[in-house]
């Protein structure tokens, strides 16, 4: 990630500040008299506060207390455990000098005196060096920079310290793809963390590089740890580090302090990777973000797992495809360098798994500067992504399509003409297919707001009415946002759309009606005809025209994919070429090694008019 030679240089002083810090701390604790850290987790909307701290025995504590409970109570359990720690370590100490000698005698020549029985250490509680009294509540007692006193031990405390609740590397690292930890932080965020890359040295390689944090020592007497020259959030292998393991060293910090630091090391070394992908000439295109006056979209299906990884995908619909091609763990950074490449502003995607939109997609794109949210329908779902620099999400309207018809009094004139249809109408109802609309306001003018919807329309071949009536609720429901909710707002209406521009569906889209005698209303056959004309408010247009496929596989290819945009309020400033025919077919089809799906991504610059 790109920033300003201050900046940068700033954050090395500041890393290298933290860590001196961390070091002079540890050893520090180690004189007489040192400060220990106790951390306290207090938040309103829970009844109990944590406490977490380490006795002079060594052991760990954490206790769970209630924030209304008096001081008092909680300084009596800690003198209480302290005395516990203190007689159990004094057992242990007893337990070792009686134990025999090499030569089978006893370890002590006499009997020596008795020692003395504890006593139960004097525990208070200071802020601002006056003792708190013993009547103030849990909640308002334990505030940051106060200073607990367990015997002749002071502790000092941290109340809502930064900490990371959750990191976790990628289980699958490739040389040229970004490595994007999944992070999630309490009381802080991931633009004030530190973050430090290492690699494992290469066998027979020199010791690691002075300087090196000692947490950060081998784990074990074989490993050792070279620095590299990332600072960031993401790191990026070459193809110097295949055969190798990372090791990410972050603190975590809010703007004005540090938490607890951690250390992630990766469970894989870095494979190689597979040469040149559909999407490298795209990303020629897409280097950097786009003035203010631009809006970079996205529409992409990038092929759920939960049908990519089943014995028919792989014997029946992508035979050609190498089997761990299709693997969830491979496709994922595939998908990621993609997506992260086009520098998008929105992003619209469809087939997203729960699992690949909170562990994959969101640190991924979350770590170039997109905030995403997610639309479940049945086994997968749809997913937006805005860029946070120049869009905060103002609402979102989402909804399925069957529930709004039943019960949205929106489309109370479709389902009167539905109604007439019975065997239609059961199949129409039958659909889980949902729509995805959410209203982003500009950041740095108010007044420009746009309606970004996202849909994957019913997929079956002869489901062409199917098709035609969710395109007429989901029209129906984008009005009623763009017109009643926010009047006269643009509209982006993305999404995979299974329709080729000579069906009933695309017609419809452009031309703004579909008379009754349009052949696909009797798409599935005479007895599901449901004849019926329809209309729109909508002057639209398909941002990217109407390429000869975006979905590309063994038996079918066509354009199925779409960017609609609203004529009156926007167009297009330019259209990033889709990759040539040689390059999808390289493989013979999709998806393939260079490719993780069966679609292929629209992207385009939009414009306000």
């Amino acid at each position: 990630m790109w920033r300003l030679p201050g900046a940068r240089a700033a954050l090395r002083v500041i890393r290298t500040a933290v860590e001196k810090l961390s070091r002079a701390e540890a050893e520090s604790q180690t004189a007489a008299g040192a400060m220990e850290r106790a951390v306290v987790r207090c938040v309103p909307s829970e009844p109990k506060l944590s406490l977490s701290f380490a006795l002079a025995d060594g052991s760990h504590k954490n206790m769970q207390r209630d924030q209304s409970e008096p001081l008092g109570r909680v300084l009596s359990r800690i003198a209480t455990n302290a005395l516990k720690g203190h007689a159990k370590a004094a057992a242990a100490k007893k337990s070792r000098k009686s134990r025999p000698n090499a030569s089978g005698g006893a370890a002590c020549s006499g009997p020596g005196p008795e020692p003395a029985v504890a006593c139960e250490p004097v525990v208070k509680l200071y802020y601002r060096e006056e003792a708190v009294a013993e009547d103030v509540l849990n909640v308002d007692a334990w505030q940051d920079g106060a200073v607990l006193q367990i015997g002749d031990v002071k502790y000092k405390v941290e109340r809502n310290p930064p900490a990371f609740t959750e990191l976790q590397l990628p289980r699958y690292i490739m040389a040229g793809f970004p490595v994007c930890p999944k992070l999630s932080l309490e009381f802080g965020d991931p633009a004030s963390s530190l973050f430090r890359w290492y690699k494992e040295a290469k066998p027979g390689a020199a010791e690691p590089e002075v300087g090196v944090p000692s947490s950060l020592s081998p784990s074990s007497p074989s490993s050792s740890w070279t620095e590299t020259d990332v600072e960031e959030r993401v790191y990026t292998p070459s193809n110097a580090d295949i055969g190798l393991r990372l090791k990410l060293h972050c603190t975590p910090g809010d703007g004005q302090r540090f938490g607890h630091s951690r250390v992630l090391e990766s469970v894989c070394v870095v494979e190689a990777g597979p040469g040149t992908c559909t999407f490298d000439h795209r990303h020629l295109y897409t280097k950097k973000v786009t003035e203010d006056a631009l809006i970079r979209t996205v529409s992409y299906n990038i092929l759920a797992d939960t049908y990519a990884q089943t014995e028919f995908s792989r014997t029946v619909l992508y035979p050609y495809c190498a089997p761990y091609a299709l693997e969830l763990d491979y496709r994922q950074n595939l998908i990621q360098k993609e997506l992260t490449g086009y520098n998008a502003d929105v992003i619209c995607l469809q087939e997203v798994d729960r699992a690949v939109f909170s562990d994959s997609l969101v640190p991924a794109l979350e770590a170039f500067g997109l905030e995403g949210v997610f639309r479940i329908k049945q086994h997968e779902g749809l997913a937006t992504f805005y860029r946070k620099s120049k869009f905060s999400l103002l609402s979102q309207h989402d909804i399925s399509f069957y529930e709004a018809l039943e019960s949205d009094p929106l489309h109370k004139e479709l389902l009167e003409k539905l109604v007439l249809y019975p065997s239609a109408q059961e199949k129409v109802l039958q659909r889980s297919s949902v729509l995805q609309v959410s209203v982003l306001q500009s950041t740095k003018d108010s007044s420009k707001r746009i309606c970004v919807a996202n849909t994957h329309l019913y997929w079956h071949p002869k489901g062409g009415y199917i098709r035609l009536i969710q395109m007429a609720v989901a029209l129906a429901h984008i009005r009623h946002v763009s017109c009643d909710l926010y009047p006269g707002i643009p509209v982006i209406f993305c999404g995979d759309f299974n329709s080729t521009p000579s069906t009933g569906m695309y017609h419809f889209v452009i031309n703004g009606s579909i008379p009754e005698d349009h052949e696909d209303w009797a798409s599935n056959g005479e007895e599901e005809r449901c004849n019926m004309s329809l209309t729109h408010f909508f002057k639209l247009k398909s941002a990217c025209g109407e390429p000869a496929y975006t979905n590309y596989v063994g038996g079918f290819h066509g354009c199925l994919d779409y960017i609609f945009i609203d004529l009156n309020t926007l167009e297009v400033e330019q259209v990033i070429p889709l990759p040539s025919h040689e390059e999808v077919t390289t493989h013979q089809a999709l998806p393939s090694v260079s490719h993780p799906s069966d679609h292929i991504a629209l992207v385009c610059d939009l414009k306000w008019k």
